[in-house]
C-alpha cells in the first residue's frame, strides 16, 4: 500500500488532489478505532474519493489520492501540528496514536511526506495552471452539537482568493448557500495549498462540500458536473486576469 494514488490525465491544465480520500487502516497499525468509527467523518472526508475519480475523468486530470486514513496521518496538517497524527477526535479517543517521538516520525514519513513528494513531483512535471484541492465536512460535530454549519459548499483560502472568489460566486448564483472560509478557515487548516500552491505563487481552489449532500452515486455525480462546469469558469476568467 502506497501513501499515495495517482490517477493520469492531461497535463498542463489542472492537478486535482483529496488529502482525506480514504479511511483505510494499514494492516501494520492498530489504532485501536472500531470499524463503526472508521465509517465516521472523523476517519476521512466522506463522499470525496469518488467525487475527486469523477472530477478527474470527467476533466482528464490528473488526481492524486491520500490512501490512508486521516486517522493514520492527517496530511492537511503541518507535521509538527499535533493533529498530524490526533490522539482523538470529535470525542473519540485514538490510543493506537500515543506514539514515541520516533514512532511518530516513522508514521509521518510512511503516510504524510509521500502524499506530498508526490504532490510537489507532479506539479514540477505537469506544470499545471490550477490545483483543485476535494475535501468535505460533516453537517454537525458530536462535540459540539449546539454548533450549526448551514453551508452547502465552501471554499477556503488563505491569502490567495483569486480562485476562490470567482468559485463563491458563480454557486451563489446558482442558488447555493455558500461559505467563505467556512466551516474551516483556510488560513488554519490548508497546509497543503500553503505548501504547494501558495509556496509557488500559483493558484487554487479548496472545495468544501456537505456530507450529506454526497450521500449517494447520484449526488455525487451531480456534484462532479457542478464542480466542472465552476472549474471550467474559474479557469477561463482566471487566464483573463493573469494575461
Amino acid at each position: 500500500m502506497k501513501a499515495a494514488e495517482y490517477l493520469p490525465g492531461t497535463p498542463g491544465r489542472l492537478l486535482i488532489i483529496a488529502d482525506h480520500a480514504s479511511n483505510a487502516v494499514p494492516a501494520e497499525l492498530a489504532l485501536g478505532v472500531s470499524a463503526a468509527d472508521l465509517q465516521k467523518h472523523i476517519a476521512w472526508d466522506i463522499g470525496t474519493a469518488a467525487l475527486a475519480r469523477g472530477l478527474s475523468a470527467a476533466l482528464d486530470a490528473p488526481t492524486i489520492l491520500a490512501t490512508a486514513s486521516r486517522l493514520v496521518a492527517d496530511c492537511n496538517r503541518s507535521p509538527e501540528d499535533d493533529g498530524a497524527i490526533p490522539p482523538a477526535s470529535d470525542g473519540i479517543p485514538v490510543p493506537g496514536n500515543a506514539l514515541s517521538t520516533n514512532a511518530r516520525q516513522a508514521r509521518l514519513a510512511a503516510w504524510h511526506e509521500p502524499y506530498h513528494a508526490a504532490i510537489a513531483e507532479a506539479l514540477d512535471r505537469l506544470k499545471p495552471q490550477l490545483l483543485v484541492s476535494i475535501h468535505s465536512f460533516t453537517p454537525s460535530l458530536a462535540s459540539r452539537p449546539e454548533e450549526t454549519r448551514p453551508w452547502q459548499v465552501a471554499l477556503l483560502y488563505n491569502r490567495d482568493d483569486r480562485a476562490a472568489r470567482i468559485a463563491m460566486r458563480v454557486l451563489a448564483e446558482d442558488g447555493f448557500t455558500v461559505g467563505d472560509n467556512e466551516p474551516y478557515s483556510g488560513a488554519v487548516y490548508g497546509y497543503t495549498t500553503d505548501r504547494h500552491a501558495e509556496a509557488r505563487g500559483f493558484s487554487y481552489l479548496t472545495f468544501e462540500i456537505r456530507q450529506d449532500l454526497l450521500a449517494d452515486e447520484g449526488a455525487i455525480a451531480a456534484w462532479t458536473q457542478r464542480l466542472g462546469r465552476v472549474i471550467g469558469i474559474v479557469e477561463s476568467e482566471l487566464l483573463e486576469v493573469i494575461a
